[in-house]
């Protein structure tokens, strides 16, 4: 995705969905079905419905910035898996076939990353290959401390998977989205129906007011699985280490 779209893309599609916004009002305001007074308790509704989504892009964000890290993390663990077991003092098929597995483990992962779905099941099944491969070099004798340094290094990609899986698949309290869209239209329709003069100033409201509400929500729906991979996903995490990593492996 280029670096215009991945910025303004998702700005189009909220501006996209006012421009509809503005057509209707001005339908209503051509049939005179303003029917709704200005009111000082317009204003309030407005800061209550910012404010409550505010609340929800606040636990959003968390989530998020703690997924900046994992691409990171979970490159520096495989790589150091897939290092150490070169330098191991065994040299045989099986340290061979162990780092076969490990690049194996990573195509996984990116696969899973790439197809937008996070199958636990394949992940684990081949890190208990890799696992298998480290309780045979257990009975070739090779040193305690090394085993410990590749166990350690393999718990941590269990650990980043099961994190993976959850931020994925876990949405910030749905009934918070629920009771914020909610709330969004209720605004959005009130203005649509509010007689404001001249007829300039209520789209210029109406207008402002949308775009704002209308990304907010866009935002946080797209920040909410910070791992998707497309070409409609804008607010999502750099996955080009794991990227990268793979053809290192694989070359």
């Amino acid at each position: 995705m280029s670096s215009f779209k991945k910025k303004w893309g998702l700005t189009i599609e909220a501006l996209v969905i006012v421009f509809i916004l503005l057509v209707l009002k001005a339908i209503i305001f051509f049939y005179d079905l303003e029917v709704a007074n200005a009111s000082p308790l317009i204003p309030a509704l407005v800061g209550g419905v910012i404010f409550t989504i505010a609340i929800i892009f606040t636990g959003t964000l968390a989530d998020y910035k703690e997924s900046e890290k994992i691409p990171g993390e979970l490159a520096a663990s495989i790589k150091a898996l897939y290092n150490d077991s070169k330098v191991l003092p065994i040299d045989d098929e099986l340290t061979s076939s162990m780092r076969t597995h490990i690049i194996e483990l990573l195509h996984a992962i990116n696969s899973n990353f790439r197809k937008n779905n996070w199958d636990l099941h394949e992940i684990d099944s081949t890190m208990n290959t890799i696992n298998n491969d480290i309780r045979l070099l257990t009975g070739k004798g090779m040193a305690p401390p090394l085993i410990v340094k590749l166990r350690v290094e393999l718990i941590n990609i269990d650990k980043i998977s099961n994190r993976i899986k959850t931020i994925a698949e876990t949405s910030f309290i749905p009934a918070a989205y629920g009771i914020a869209e909610l709330a969004v239209a209720a605004v959005l329709i009130m203005l649509l129906f509010l007689k404001i003069e001249p007829v300039y100033e209520g789209l210029a409201l109406i207008g402002a007011t949308s775009s704002l509400l209308i990304g907010l929500i866009l935002l946080i729906k797209d920040m909410d699985n910070p791992f998707e991979v497309g070409k409609k996903t804008y607010a999502d995490v750099d996955l080009g280490l794991l990227w990268d990593l793979e053809e290192y492996l694989k070359n």
